[in-house]
């Protein structure tokens, strides 16, 4: 890496305007072909064709000009500021935004087609790593998914060349719908005969007209009322079928299909917040043109020849197949060859010893192996280096890891004379007396490759310094199984797999599998498919009905698989239970498990995304687990997408049926394919998946050209951001002895920065990353501002592109990791979910939050909102007084609200309060203080900041700051009771809300713990262990009747009532302090 450069160095970031006025010309040093070198001034702001152009006027007044050539057969060549060689191949990107490490630009000759180099620089740049990184691995892996990706895609856009231009606009633009049953709230909407207010606006026209339609109408029937309405007032042409489309206002979305209008989920929200929906005829011509650019692109780059591909060859002659060994023949007990360690962190007093483990998912497969000691400074070999693990090779799993621990032995424990090893004391641990074992380092592999064969010969492991907390036997399963990619400083641990036959052994096809099904099930001894009795019946009926956190002790676990049947038959849901009861080091077994799982029912979506978990590590059940979500419509998948992106991390190899089933979806809706995209560009940072991901993304890129612009556009608008984001924070640090002087300098620097052509331009006409459907068109710069904390927020107005007169607020964070706001966020979201397929919509506002890269993502803004905070400051001049002001709040609904509308206002706070009350205690959430919780002037009550949840409450002097389950003021109640004293019936109604949410949660509280334990690898803070997770079974009280469930959650209730106080006075210190600092 290039030493560090701050902002007053990097020439790139001379153009703020705290950095005094920048100039125009830039002087970089040009490297030619020829030898020769040229210095000269370009413009900062000029595109690199333009520079080019420049270059070569320069040129010709230099020797060797002729040998040079034509000047298209050329590009330059820098040094970005990853410290990576970058080939400009695409010219029309400016100068200042490639921002190479330092002005020098080197000519070189292009060795390909310009299309396929400009293509590839393209997403290297979009995916933020090179693809000749991915190029550079010597890893067969890699390049046979490469090759593979390649084929598919080009296959894939040729598909998409055949497309008419309607089933391309509903794979790009398709509306979100609603299930055509059991989605009715409770607020009249069902009502299917209802007539529906809407309002028609024509494109390329200010007109616009009101209309009234049944419910149950169809968008064309609503076009053709809306057209016969048009032609009244306009001399217009009969003949309109199939010319034009209807679009919400407001955003890219069509409404396609042939759905009655109240399963279009944008006219179900209207709908239910008594509003008219706003929708706008377009003409086809208007799409059609979309359409033909999109084409355009394509053929841009897929060479028209493979349209139209030749006769195939004949088959060439094969080479004889090369003898193979089913690894079942392999009666050796397995073993591995320790040849040595270097460069480990250890103490030179301290022994070091290697512990290594056979893990199938958590389970271990056998007794962990361990070495003997060895002594030494950082190199290391051990005496007994031949591991022999209890397990022959013939009942290897195919999915089993191999799992190693290196670690210090010492004869006591010592006070720790320097930091080198100050970390190690949190994971000490004692194994026997005087001698503590201290952590150093750990690595996984898997024991066969990604074809199936099993390993041989030396393979060098470079290892992980970091374990996370509560490890069995210091060895860390769930940990990748990629190898620490910072070589250099990392621990490297030499093995051996030894040769058990002169063949390569390989783990048998299905089809040998099934075979060896079939001939246990016709030996005598297993001809007899026992049935439980009633009794049994009963014991597995008990088991089955647990959730997925509760343990299965061994007899139990006999029981399940001895009636395996059974659990076919009664309980198909099960399957998660039947698969930790496999004994997976039985070969035999394994074998009957895959029979069975053929003619297992498929699981409905939400069961079959447990079986992704890293517990079920199987190819096969992963790969029924995913036929599984094939039934899921594309709105579920967009729910469960960040936790699908996570589980990827559980996948050994990169070919695998998960990574082809999201490219599969992704491909055919651009909306997901969309969060896909982020998903994975925001981890690509991490090293354990930095390959994986990169990889999936160079795929998405490739089968969906035209989308790479559109995503390109974000990247660079987003990379100004930060650059602003950067520039005010180094003005509040120059600036940070007078306060006043700093918020007006800055504020005026960031203002000055955002009205720069080099930022306008590339901030402006885009998508937007927390909604595609969303067009932003400009910056509304007199509206933005930053935030005053720590990381110093922008506070981003756009003006929104389809909708004059519209504005977005966005909030840009940098330095801030947005991603457990995040998962919090879509869980709410699945809350309200699920209380609406129950009939109970307590109007929740789970506004877009997407982390986009290291620290850094966008939050939206809610559009006429404010904190408690501000509601109650503002009715008071004494800040330590506004807490207490119980009439603040519903002061302020009433001089927004008036009549019908105050008591609709009223009603939504009632239905919100009770949702995020329920939310907040079942999901743990703290820091709750008047400053993140805030209010619609709808009356919407909304929170927002989840930095702390699953009961990691903030505390002081040792002693917790929050003493309530959940927030419940007596100022809520005050709104909730319409301001009367003794309004007993309102307030029960409210009570009435909170039980009925709660009850609805707790019968999807397995729902909730699968998709929390499928996040466990994401790195969150508050999310490392089953134990953070435990805080949701207790607090859905899951293993209690729903009576015993609701006397726990009414005493939870009654508790917060009792203790409104505490948070009075706990909102009071808030609002004194915040009122110190400004």
């Amino acid at each position: 890496m290039p030493p560090a450069m701050t902002d007053l160095l990097d020439v790139w970031a001379a153009h703020s305007p705290l950095a005094g006025q920048a100039p125009a010309q830039i002087t970089v040093d040009f490297l030619l072909p020829t030898g020769i070198y040229i210095q000269m001034d370009v413009p900062r702001e000029a595109t690199i064709q333009h520079i080019k152009l420049l270059l070569w006027k320069q040129a010709q007044t230099f020797p060797l000009f002729p040998a040079l050539g034509e000047m298209e057969s050329h590009m330059f060549e820098c040094v970005n500021q990853a410290a990576v060689h970058e080939e400009l191949e695409d010219e029309t990107r400016r100068l200042c935004d490639v921002r190479p490490f330092l002005p020098v630009l080197k000519l070189v000759t292009r060795n390909c087609g310009r299309a396929e180099r400009q293509l590839d620089s393209k997403i290297g740049v979009l995916i933020g790593k090179g693809l000749h990184e991915l190029e550079a691995i010597n890893d067969q892996e890699v390049k046979d998914f490469r090759s593979k990706v390649f084929r598919v895609s080009e296959e894939r856009m040729q598909r998409v060349q055949m497309m008419t231009c309607m089933e391309w606009l509903q794979a790009c633009f398709s509306p979100e719908l609603v299930p055509a049953a059991g989605t009715a709230p409770n607020d009249g909407v069902g009502d299917r005969t209802a007539d529906l207010k809407v309002i028609i606006h024509f494109d390329q026209s200010q007109d616009s007209a009101s209309l009234k339609v049944p419910s149950t109408y169809t968008p064309m029937e609503l076009m053709e009322i809306a057209l016969r309405k048009w032609r009244s007032t306009h001399a217009a042409e009969e003949g309109w079928r199939g010319q034009y489309v209807l679009r919400v206002s407001h955003c890219l979305e069509f409404l396609c299909g042939e759905k009655p209008l109240l399963q279009y989920k944008y006219i179900r929200t209207c709908m239910q917040a008594k509003e008219a929906p706003h929708l706008t005829l377009v003409s086809t011509s208007t799409i059609k043109e979309m359409f033909d650019n999109e084409i355009s692109t394509i053929s841009a780059v897929i060479s028209h020849k493979s349209l139209n591909p030749p006769l195939p060859l004949p088959p060439k002659r094969r080479a004889p197949t090369q003898v193979q060994t089913c690894v079942w023949d392999v009666s050796a007990q397995f073993k591995i060859v320790l040849v040595n360690a270097s460069k480990v962190n250890a103490e030179e007093t301290a022994k070091v010893q290697v512990r290594a483990g056979l893990f199938h998912g958590a389970e271990l497969l056998c007794k962990p192996a361990v070495s003997s000691e060895s002594s030494g400074r950082s190199d290391h070999t051990w005496k007994e280096n031949t591991l022999e693990f209890d397990i022959f090779v013939s009942d290897l799993p195919r999915m089993t890891r191999l799992c190693f621990a290196i670690y210090a032995v010492m004869d006591k424990v010592k006070k720790q004379k320097s930091t080198r090893n100050a970390h190690v004391n949190k994971f000490q641990t004692i194994r026997k007396a005087g001698k503590v074992h201290y952590p150093i380092a750990w690595v996984n592999t898997m024991v066969f490759d990604y074809k199936g064969q099993l390993k041989t010969g030396d393979n060098i492991l470079h290892c992980w310094s970091s374990f996370p907390d509560e490890l069995e036997e210091m060895l860390n399963p769930i940990g990748t199984i990629q190898t620490n990619p910072y070589t250099e400083n990392a621990t490297a641990l030499q093995i051996n797999f030894p040769e058990y036959s002169s063949h390569p052994i390989v783990f048998p096809p299905f089809d040998k599998i099934l075979e060896k099904a079939a001939e246990i099930v016709g030996s005598s001894e297993c001809a007899s498919m026992g049935r439980g009795g009633k009794k049994f019946h009963i014991e597995l009926k008990e088991i089955m009905e647990r959730d997925p956190l509760s343990q299965l002790c061994e007899n139990e676990k006999d029981l399940i698989w001895t009636l395996r049947h059974d659990c076919r038959e009664n309980f198909p849901q099960s399957l998660p239970k039947l698969l930790l009861s496999v004994k997976w080091s039985k070969h035999e077994d394994m074998a009957q498990l895959q029979a069975l799982l053929q003619i297992w029912p498929k699981l409905c979506p939400r069961d079959a995304l447990e079986l992704l978990d890293f517990n079920y590590p199987d190819q096969y059940v992963r790969e029924y687990a995913v036929r599984c979500l094939r039934e899921m419509s594309d709105d579920e998948l967009s729910q469960y997408l960040l936790q699908l992106v996570q589980v990827l991390r559980y996948e050994p190899y990169y070919d695998c049926a998960l990574t082809h089933f999201l490219l599969e979806r992704a491909q055919g809706n651009r909306k997901i394919g969309h969060f896909l995209f982020w998903h994975l560009r925001s981890e690509i940072h991490m090293p354990a998946v930095s390959v994986q991901f990169a990889l999936i993304l160079e795929a998405y890129c490739r089968c969906n050209i035209p989308h790479i612009e559109v995503l390109k556009k974000q990247v660079e608008a987003l990379s100004k951001l930060k650059s602003v984001n950067e520039l005010i924070k180094l003005g509040t640090i120059k600036n940070a002895r007078s306060k006043t002087k700093e918020a007006m300098l800055t504020k005026e620097a960031m203002m000055t920065c955002l009205r720069q052509s080099g930022y306008s331009e590339t901030l402006s006409d885009l998508q937007s990353p927390l909604n595609p459907n969303v067009l932003l068109s400009g910056i509304n710069v007199e509206k933005c501002r930053y935030m005053d904390s720590k990381m110093k927020p922008l506070w981003i107005v756009y003006n929104n592109k389809l909708l004059t007169g519209d504005t977005l607020g966005i909030i840009f964070k940098n330095g801030d990791d947005l991603r457990q706001d995040m998962l919090t966020l879509q869980i709410l979201k699945l809350m309200d979910l699920l209380w609406k397929e129950a009939n109970l919509d307590l109007r929740v506002v789970p506004y877009g939050c997407l982390a986009t890269g290291d620290r850094a993502g966008l939050i939206e803004v809610v559009s006429s909102a404010d904190t408690i905070a501000n509601i109650q400051l503002t009715s008071s001049n004494v800040a330590a007084a506004a807490a207490f002001n119980k009439d603040a709040l519903l002061n302020w609904l009433k001089e927004r609200n008036s009549g019908d509308a105050l008591d609709r206002a009223i009603e939504e706070f009632t239905l919100s309060c009770a949702g995020y009350c329920v939310a907040t205690y079942v999901l743990g959430i703290g820091d709750r203080h008047s400053d993140n919780i805030m209010v619609r002037s709808t009356g919407q009550l909304f929170h927002i900041d989840f930095g702390h949840i699953l009961g990691n409450f903030k505390s002081k002097f040792g002693i917790k700051r929050e003493r309530v389950p959940f927030i419940l003021t007596h100022d809520f109640i005050h709104v909730i009771q319409q301001g009367k004293t003794g309004y007993t019936e309102k307030f029960g109604s409210f009570r009435q809300y909170c039980e009925q949410a709660y009850l609805i949660l707790r019968k999807n509280g397995n729902l909730f713990i699968t998709l929390f334990a499928l996040m466990l690898t994401a790195g969150l803070p508050e999310l490392t262990s089953v134990k953070d997770i435990q805080y949701l079974k207790d607090s859905l009280a899951l293993g209690k009747t729903d009576d015993e469930a609701l006397k726990q959650f009414r005493h939870k209730f009654d508790e917060a009532l009792r203790e409104s106080w505490t948070t009075k006075v706990n909102w009071m210190a808030h609002n004194v302090a915040k009122d110190n600092r400004s």
